[in-house]
């Protein structure tokens, strides 16, 4: 990743509508929402919703599909992984101690799921 993108991917996130809709998108994955679940979810008007969408979309935060009538939007997980890993990339200088809380919380926060075993 280069510096200019991940400046273009925070500043679209400096916003608190965008922020707001950026987490609730990530509270969404994988099915996504909505654009007008969207607005009514984060008490936005359509119009302005999409405006804040669209910025997120050029920042490559968030894709968008079409499903008949609906425009399904999708926080775009790989991206934001990659800003993630650009800012904290550096942060050690070579000392992984100084990074491993970061890396613990984010650990403890996102533990997978195990899948259950089927009795067979």
């Amino acid at each position: 990743m280069e510096t200019e993108e991940a400046v273009l991917a925070l500043a679209a996130l400096s916003q608190s509508t965008r922020l707001e809709a950026f987490r609730a998108l990530v509270r969404h994955e994988p099915d996504g929402l909505a654009a007008g679940d969207l607005a009514r979810l984060l008490e936005v008007p359509q119009n302005t919703l999409s405006a804040h969408l669209s910025i997120l979309t050029r920042a490559r935060l968030v894709t968008s599909e079409r499903h008949s009538r609906s425009i399904i939007y999708r926080a775009n997980l790989v991206e934001f992984r990659d800003i993630a890993v650009f800012l904290l990339r550096d942060c050690c200088g070579g000392r992984p101690e100084v990074c491993a809380p970061i890396v613990e919380t984010l650990q403890s926060c996102c533990k997978p799921r195990r899948k259950e075993r089927s009795r067979a």
